[in-house]
């Protein structure tokens, strides 16, 4: 990677080209999960995190591969992710950004689905504070071969201000006849309805908000457990607390 990117690349169209150009150019980290094996990892940025990293994952035959990423912590941070999923791997990616101040935070997801029977799940919340942008650009691609796929990617943001700003841009490229795929975007503010009935039933309004910010970001942690959300909490509570 190393000629800079413009605009005339899909995947930099929402970017923030002068940061991309102080942190330029980015070496590519491969992870490889052998076939039957499986691999997680938890990401959770922080100031003295690298502004961009670009993961080349590849997932073997039958094997099974996780993320949850939880990314807000410096002002410009972009995280991409290419994988590659042969014959009935499985590929689960959790990510909550949470943007405040003018922080620009990007989550750029290509998933190839090269061999038959292979599973993915993509599950983005983006909250956007302050004069904050959060985007998502994802694509799921499956191959010919790639028969009998089933894949899913849901992108929700809330915005906490007018100056806040939130891109989606979930994408799919199908050249097989027998899959099931779905991709959906939504963006919105917070329920004006459920801070009513929260804050009339005595719960301060700040205390409200988070309680329903953090309800929001909370489908992005399923399938982890019970000690893992605890230790995440603490850095999405720390973000929020920032962003509101």
């Amino acid at each position: 990677m190393s000629a800079l990117p413009t605009r005339k690349d899909e995947a930099f169209r929402y970017s923030d080209l002068a940061a991309v150009a102080r942190h330029w150019p980015v070496a590519v980290e491969p992870v490889v999960v052998a076939a039957g094996e499986s691999h997680a990892e938890v990401i959770v940025s922080t100031a003295d995190s690298p502004a961009i990293r670009h993961l080349a994952i590849d997932v073997g035959a039958g094997a099974a591969c996780r993320y949850t990423i939880i990314d807000g912590g410096r002002d410009y941070g972009r995280l991409a992710l290419d994988v590659t999923l042969h014959e009935g791997a499985d590929f689960a990616l959790g990510c909550v950004l949470i943007g405040t101040g003018a922080q620009t935070l990007e989550l750029v997801t290509t998933v190839r689905h090269a061999g038959p029977g292979a599973t993915s799940r993509q599950i983005v919340r983006a909250v956007a504070g302050g004069a904050a942008t959060t985007t998502y650009l994802g694509q799921v691609a499956v191959a010919r071969e790639a028969q009998k796929t089933d894949s899913s990617q849901s992108f929700k943001a809330i915005l906490l201000n007018r100056g806040a700003t939130a891109n989606a841009k979930p994408e799919l490229e199908i050249f097989a006849d027998d899959v099931k795929c779905a991709h959906g975007a939504a963006i919105g503010e917070l329920d004006r309805n459920a801070l009513f009935y929260l804050t009339s039933r005595g719960v301060p309004p700040a205390q409200a908000r988070a309680l329903l910010t953090r309800a929001f970001l909370s489908d992005a942690l399923e399938g982890l457990d019970e000690a893992a959300v605890e230790t995440l909490d603490a850095a999405i509570t720390a973000r929020l607390e920032a962003a509101a």
